[in-house]
């Protein structure tokens, strides 16, 4: 399997991750019969940034296989970090939420060093 794919297929496993904690967490609030405080109390505003911060590690799905090999170490280092900061900080004490991002943030250091470690192909091509 190439590094592209082994990269997007983590990209996959994160998001299903990040899916699961996400309705995990919103079960339990609704046993507790709690309601989500959202900031402001402005939840399409809310949303909307939510939506815009899950679809960037949603999208190195796609763009893992398809981006130039530059390119797509610095984006897939870059975006990793990010997500990495997203999952801990707006993450909780639960449980759930502790396993569940730890094997996120596991995955996500994988692949920082997957494209770290990432030799230019062509390279390899010329010199091999």
């Amino acid at each position: 399997m190439d590094i592209k794919t082994k990269i997007s297929t983590l990209w996959v496993v994160i998001m299903l991750n990040l899916i699961f904690a996400d309705i995990l967490s919103i079960m339990i609030e609704l046993v507790k019969k709690n309601t989500v405080e959202i900031i402001g109390n402005d939840v399409a505003t809310t949303m909307a940034i939510a939506a815009v911060i899950t679809s960037v590690p949603i999208s190195m799905i796609y763009l893992s296989r398809s981006l130039p090999y530059h390119t797509n170490r610095i984006v897939n280092i870059l975006v990793a970090f990010l997500t990495i900061i997203y999952v801990v900080g707006g993450g909780s004490f639960t449980p759930h939420y502790i396993i569940i991002a730890s094997i996120e943030v596991t995955l996500l250091f994988v692949i920082i060093f997957k494209a770290l470690k990432w030799t230019n192909p062509e390279e390899e091509t010329i010199n091999g």
